[in-house]
């Protein structure tokens, strides 16, 4: 429980050095909790769920992912 706890506080944070969890891991995070809630409700409860705002959450998770995984490839 200790580490989890660490690691949202680290992710919430914003290390100022550069080695803690970036913005971008939050907002994406977040997009994607939200986009499986959705997918949860939309499947078990049947709660109907426009199509625009689940492929907006999507790109938004899909985008957020590929911008993360280009902050390792840029130059220091």
């Amino acid at each position: 429980m200790n580490k989890i706890s660490n690691f949202f506080k680290l992710m919430l944070s914003g290390n100022p050095n550069g080695d803690g969890v970036s913005s971008k891991r939050v907002i994406t995070f977040t997009a994607f909790v939200l986009c499986a809630i959705a997918f949860i409700c939309n499947i078990f409860f049947e709660i109907p769920l426009k199509d625009y705002v689940f492929n907006g959450m999507l790109y938004l998770v899909g985008a957020g992912l590929g911008f993360t995984t280009l902050e390792h490839f840029k130059g220091k």
